[in-house]
């Protein structure tokens, strides 16, 4: 009895083993399980005439559509079979997915394949008369549009023309122009937008507007130079910092003014060369007017010895230049001392012309000439550097400086007469009249942005 309760026991525990061996390991921490993605549930039967319902039903769809009349179902417990012919991968994705949204369809079996024959693959030209006949058919639709476009960008450019307006309106020929240029767009933009709203091409006209204004913002900084050029011309011309044959100093570049126009100021340089400046740089220059004022100073600096007294040269050299015919007595000449060197005293002397009836040049020239002389015969040094030098003090002193005699009292010298030299300093018309000359050429007048009706500023 003991032998086959034991042959029992080891019946059941082999029984027992492979349903054990089935179970998973024992690790202490249960692995997380896997999510799969809920698919719909399949029914364990297919109800009495669903397949034929399923294929009446996809035969109706594709019997509506002539793209898929090629197209021909099956359907058993559920699964639907495409087969037949298409022209294209896209058709052929689209039959399927129609299939899939029936209700009732288990899955599709696609068997449907390209259609590769040549007359369905030139189906395109096909579509391409349908194209030029819808094109010849919109012919005159298209007429009627342009010739609406050009007649109103006709209407702005006739407005534009109407310069008796423009000109009462802003009088500155470079805004005037501005306007003119802003009329014509606006009427030449509107007639396209009209135009191509006939035509249907609204959405069209929005994706150039907008694609128009990116390419406008990437072309505004690569120009950003340009358009500075053209901000500075229009506030010059508002400005007038100047009138033409002025005489003006623009940074470091001096000449008369020829003309101002659109892009640049052109002046013309005292050796009668042309200098034309980018509008921009005046703009931002600082400008020395030579012209405005007709009263003008001169100065040069002299130097007497060290030993001599300054406030006889300075008293002789106002006598001197307020003695000369061109130098004006209100303002009244001046003198004044500036430094006191090693071997001379410097002295700057100044005095007033009216460069309506003198040149500053030769103002200056002949000024400086004239108390030069009358300081040399009054017994005025008028040294160079001089470098005195010291050796061993045991040696006799050399004879470097003045002389004994030197520091007696000079003999008066006597003054020279002023001479008359008015007609010798006449103002210079050289490049003055080279640029009148240059401002009667033919047309040159018209690009001139200077305006002599309006005050300078």
């Amino acid at each position: 009895m003991k032998f086959l309760s034991h042959f029992v026991m080891l019946a059941l525990l082999a029984l027992a083993a492979p349903a054990y061996a089935l179970l998973p390991a024992d690790t202490g921490t249960p692995e997380p399980a896997e999510t799969a993605p809920a698919q719909p549930r399949i029914e364990q039967a297919q109800g009495v005439g669903d397949d034929e319902r399923i294929a009446e039903r996809l035969d109706g769809i594709f019997g509506e559509l002539p793209a898929f009349d090629t197209v021909e179902v099956e359907v058993n417990e559920g699964v639907v079979t495409l087969s037949g012919t298409l022209p294209d991968a896209d058709t052929i994705a689209r039959a399927e997915a129609i299939a899939e949204r029936v209700s009732g369809v288990v899955t599709v079996e696609n068997s449907i394949e390209r259609d590769l024959s040549v007359g369905q693959n030139l189906s395109i030209i096909g579509k391409a008369s349908e194209l030029v006949e819808a094109a010849i058919a919109g012919l005159p639709l298209f007429a009627i549009a342009v010739a609406l476009a050009l007649a109103i960008g006709a209407v702005g450019y006739v407005i534009a023309r109407l310069d008796f307006i423009w000109d009462r309106i802003a009088p500155n020929a470079f805004l005037g122009e501005l306007i003119r240029s802003a009329i014509r767009f606006v009427f030449v933009v509107g007639g396209v937008v009209i135009a191509l709203d006939m035509l249907g091409a609204g959405a069209l006209l929005g994706a150039v507007l907008g694609g128009a204004g990116v390419v406008g913002i990437a072309l505004g900084f690569a120009m950003r130079d340009t358009i500075e050029n053209y901000v500075a011309s229009l506030m010059l011309s508002l400005r007038q910092p100047f009138r033409p044959n002025d005489h003006v100093l623009i940074d470091d570049l001096e000449g008369r003014v020829i003309r101002l126009t659109s892009r640049a100021t052109v002046l013309m340089t005292l050796e009668g060369n042309h200098l034309r400046i980018p509008n921009a740089q005046v703009f931002k220059a600082v400008i020395l007017n030579y012209t405005r004022n007709p009263q003008r100073r001169f100065d040069f600096e002299l130097g007497v010895d060290a030993d001599d007294d300054p406030r006889a040269a300075m008293k002789l050299g106002v006598e001197v230049l307020g003695s000369l015919g061109f130098v004006l007595a209100d303002p009244a000449p001046a003198a004044r001392i500036t430094k006191v060197g090693d071997s001379n005293i410097a002295i700057r002397f100044l005095g007033w012309i009216d460069q309506n009836e003198a040149d500053w040049f030769k103002s200056r020239s002949l000024a400086i000439a004239a108390v030069k002389d009358a300081l040399e015969d009054a017994g005025f040094a008028l040294p160079e550097p001089i470098y005195r030098l010291r050796f061993d003090g045991r040696t006799d002193p050399l004879p470097i400086g003045r002389s004994a005699s030197a520091t007696q009292a000079k003999p008066a010298a006597k003054h020279r007469a002023p001479v008359d030299i008015s007609e010798d300093v006449r103002p210079e018309s050289e490049i003055s009249d080279l640029v009148e000359a240059e401002r009667r050429t033919d047309g040159d007048q018209a690009k001139d942005l200077l305006d002599p009706q309006r005050p300078v500023e």
